[in-house]
């Protein structure tokens, strides 16, 4: 979700506010574009597909996948992101 710019003329009491209220309310921080998530998301490209023990090149199973999400620590949340991300692919 993409967030809303801070218009100071039609609202000036939103430019008042600190910037996490205005952020939890969905407004930019300074009116610019919103941060790339995905790229500072992904710390260690690889590490699922290799805890997994899928090989290189072959894509993980859709069933291996969510059991993996259902674990809990730094294995499952690998796994909970490749869910998000694989939901969000491109046709």
């Amino acid at each position: 979700m993409a967030l809303k710019p801070v218009d100071k003329e039609e609202n000036p009491g939103l430019a008042k506010l600190p910037t996490d209220v205005r952020n939890k309310m969905g407004f930019m921080k300074k009116g610019g574009a919103t941060s790339k998530w995905i790229q500072s998301a992904i710390k260690k490209p690889g590490s699922l597909r290799k805890s997994l023990g899928v090989k290189k090149g072959e894509k993980i199973p859709a069933a291996k996948l969510a059991k993996a999400a259902k674990a809990p620590g730094k294995m499952g949340q690998r796994a909970r992101l490749a869910q998000t991300l694989k939901g969000m692919k491109k046709k």
